[in-house]
């Protein structure tokens, strides 16, 4: 495919959009650093106990059934795990 070097008014209109939203990244010394510490919150966040949804579980139950019911599938389940 070609390039075309030579710049157009619509590619002018498209540069000045892009410039418009989004913006200059990183020669402004107030945006570099957040504006309070964040690592408290990560950690508050790893403390929260994590547990599985139910539809979590009712998919493994499903899946029990499944190797139960037809031991045969147990290749086919390894295979897309």
């Amino acid at each position: 495919m070609k390039q075309n070097s030579e710049a157009t008014p619509g590619d002018e209109t498209v540069m000045k959009l892009l410039r418009q939203s989004v913006g200059r990244i990183g020669n402004d010394h107030n945006d570099v650093a957040p504006t309070r510490d964040l690592w408290p919150t990560l950690l508050r966040h790893l403390d929260k106990r994590q547990t599985a949804p139910w539809f979590d579980w009712a998919l493994l139950a499903g899946v029990a059934v499944m190797v139960a019911m037809f031991p045969a599938a147990i290749p086919v389940f390894l295979y897309y795990l």
